[in-house]
């Protein structure tokens, strides 16, 4: 498991977006911009049950993480690796993120599932830090 240093995981601490990719069913990668968390091992997103993006983690939970500081383009990590999915603690996780970014809990709708995406990092590259 390749780790992030503290500056690298401030990253994904902060309020910046991330481009994830997935990989279609069709092989063509899917990008899709999204909260990011981090738990200290692993990178964490969040979707719906419904979305395309649930259903090809399920299918192949390969997935890469970009993030760039929003103050600084040429300042930023990609995480690649394997994703777990978890449905307990999702619609928490979702108030959590949108307070992170929109400083309110998230409008969910009473019929929504939600899903944690867990991204353990296998590879690790970044641009723009000291360490």
């Amino acid at each position: 498991m390749a780790g992030l240093t503290e500056e690298q995981a401030s990253l994904l601490k902060g309020k910046n977006f991330a481009v994830v990719g997935t990989v279609g069913e069709d092989s063509i990668p899917q990008l899709t911009i999204n909260w990011i968390d981090w738990d200290g091992e692993r990178v964490l997103f969040n979707v719906t049950v419904t979305r395309k993006k649930y259903a090809e983690l399920q299918r192949d939970p390969r997935v890469s993480v970009f993030v760039f500081a929003g103050d600084d383009w040429y300042r930023w990590v990609t995480v690649s690796g394997t994703c777990d999915l978890t449905l307990e603690g999702a619609a928490e996780h979702i108030h959590k993120l949108s307070r992170k970014y929109r400083g309110r809990d998230y409008a969910l709708k009473p019929e929504e599932q939600r899903v944690i995406v867990r991204v353990t990092p296998e590879r690790v590259t970044a641009y723009g830090f000291d360490s």
